[in-house]
């Protein structure tokens, strides 16, 4: 008698069920409809009636170009356009050259998998975003993870490595909010010849004079190897670019597969990325000021039983509540309340870290984050 094995559908059920068991099971959702606490757009971009006015407009005067990708950018997909918004946006960040990318995930995938070469080693903090590990796991040469901002623990792994050596971090962290010592890791690096790498994927269009960045608000630029910047948050739109030397982007047009085999962007995301940092440039925008929003969120979850509020300086701020039933809990009593704020549960943060993920924005007012507070305390208590 044969055997039954369950089919493809099968386990594959098991497998969700199981996680339905854990309360860990993502689901769609559409909650636009709810005061925004939870999405990356942290200057309103994504929702700016004058981007989407200029964006149309630009997309009218460039007819010389198809709207659609056509094709990989080393087949049919490249033009002017694309190559003019590189050299704008490395220019705009103090850049030698940038590589544009279809998203932040596919910038960090592509540089890891190819750059560092066997024989070499990355060094990444353990809290780095999920994209530079599945980065990470291409790559041919070693890896290592040190403890969070801890600088001790990577100058010990330092020591005690040959060869060439990197340095992945992100210049604020998507779920917890805190940045990196920079300044102090770029110190690190120097004293052992490694190359830094920061994704500035929360900070672009957030820090710096114009919205350059952490690496550029504290001079740095000069001293890290290569940065990513994402267009699909604080700019509102989508894609990323990496930037670095010539020879970077150079290396990066022939060796990552991210890039060579995946069909470019179409004309109208590169003309928003474009008048996205026009307005940026233009000072049409002023830098996020988060210190009145982020003090009156923190003052006011300060204390409470079961939960611990982060006290970052930056947009996206974290109310550790431990267990995906009181984490979703707490987000279904807001979203009853009109607020939107994401639970982030286990898997995707380590067991007893589950949290509220609170982000805030330029659009937020101090009554939303006051009404915001008070849903979260009725809902613990």
């Amino acid at each position: 008698m044969i055997p039954h094995h369950p089919s493809a559908d099968e386990r594959l059920k098991q497998l969700l069920d199981a996680r339905k068991e854990e309360l860990t099971l993502r689901r769609l959702e559409q909650n636009g409809h709810l005061i925004d606490f939870a999405s990356n757009d942290y200057l309103g971009l994504a929702r700016s009636i004058e981007l989407r006015e200029k964006t149309d407009e630009a997309y009218k005067k460039h007819m010389q170009f198809p709207s659609g990708a056509t094709g990989s950018r080393l087949i049919s997909g490249n033009h002017q356009l694309y190559e003019e918004l590189e050299h704008f946006i490395a220019g705009y960040h103090d850049a030698e050259a940038g590589l544009i990318f279809n998203s932040g995930y596919d910038a960090n995938i592509g540089f890891f998998g190819a750059v560092p070469q066997p024989g070499d080693i990355v060094y990444a903090d353990e809290l780095v975003h999920a994209s530079i590990r599945d980065g990470l796991k291409m790559t041919r040469a070693g890896r290592s993870y040190f403890l969070h901002n801890d600088l001790v623990d990577l100058e010990e792994k330092l020591q005690a490595s040959a060869g060439n050596k990197f340095i992945a971090v992100e210049s604020i962290y998507s779920m917890d909010g805190d940045f990196a010592p920079l300044l102090e890791l770029v110190t690190l690096a120097e004293k052992y010849s490694a190359q830094l790498v920061v994704d500035e994927a929360h900070a672009t269009g957030i820090f710096g004079p114009k919205g350059e960045g952490r690496v550029v608000d504290l001079g740095l630029q000069n001293r890290v190897y290569a940065r990513v910047h994402t267009f699909g948050k604080a700019l509102g739109g989508h894609g990323a670019i990496v930037l670095g030397s010539a020879v970077l982007r150079e290396f990066l047009v022939n060796y990552a597969r991210s890039f060579i085999y995946t069909t470019a962007l179409p004309l109208h995301s590169l003309l928003w990325v474009q008048n996205a940092y026009d307005i940026l440039s233009n000072s049409y925008h002023k830098n996020i000021e988060m210190s009145i929003l982020v003090n009156s969120l923190q003052q006011n979850l300060k204390g409470l039983s079961g939960a611990e509020i982060s006290l970052n300086k930056g947009p996206i701020q974290s109310l550790i509540i431990p267990g995906n039933g009181l984490a979703k809990h707490v987000s279904q009593q807001l979203a009853e309340a009109g607020f939107y704020a994401k639970a982030i549960l286990y898997p995707t943060v380590p067991r007893g870290k589950e949290r509220i993920r609170i982000c805030l924005h330029q659009f937020n007012t101090q009554e939303e984050v006051l009404g915001l507070c008070n849903t979260i305390k009725a809902s613990l208590s």
